[in-house]
């Protein structure tokens, strides 16, 4: 069994969304001894955006492949993803692959795969927040994965940019919702 871990903040050890792929990770490794851990630092080791010669390298989507459970950081940049997860996701939404075409519309190849995503979000985007219409990136993914066959699921860490306590609480509540993942 193979867990891919990808992180694509650029705060580094100040990341909320790390720090809840840390404690995912931690948790599923302990659960499951012998997994084999897999890291990709999209902010470390950025890969390019997508042009013709860059779709030819499968290296990432054979990784992508590979994996059994994918845990994901992912903060809200813009509204959206990191462009370095956008990158990564350009790399591995490929048809024939991992979703195809068919008559009645698109189907998923990739729906044997866990993926877990740890969201970190500065304010507040859940359903009846003032700023609801503004959250583009648990609709974003959600869409993406289950595009390609898998239903996602997510941790939160939301309003860390309120304030400190705020902050705190935020990855408190994040962290709970990662020890509920193995309940």
């Amino acid at each position: 069994m193979t867990i891919l871990r990808l992180d694509s903040s650029i705060t580094g050890e100040h990341s909320v969304s790390r720090t809840l792929t840390n404690a995912i990770t931690a948790q599923l490794t302990a659960a499951n001894p012998g997994e084999k851990l897999v890291v990709r630092d999209l902010v470390a080791a950025p890969l390019a955006h997508l042009t013709l010669p860059e779709f030819a390298d499968t290296s990432v989507i054979d990784e992508f492949l590979a994996a059994d459970t994918i845990v994901i950081g992912a903060p809200m940049y813009n509204f959206s993803v990191p462009s370095q997860l956008k990158a990564w996701i350009d790399r591995i939404a490929v048809a024939g692959k991992t979703f195809q075409y068919t008559a009645e519309g698109p189907v998923g190849l990739v729906g044997d795969k866990r993926v877990i995503v740890a969201l970190s979000r500065g304010g507040f985007y859940g359903p009846g927040s003032p700023a609801e219409s503004f959250e583009h990136l648990k609709t974003y993914l959600s869409t993406v994965f289950g595009f390609l066959g898998v239903a996602p699921e997510f941790v939160h860490a939301d309003g860390i940019a309120v304030g400190p306590e705020q902050r705190a609480a935020a990855i408190a509540s994040g962290l709970e919702e990662v020890v509920a993942l193995a309940a």
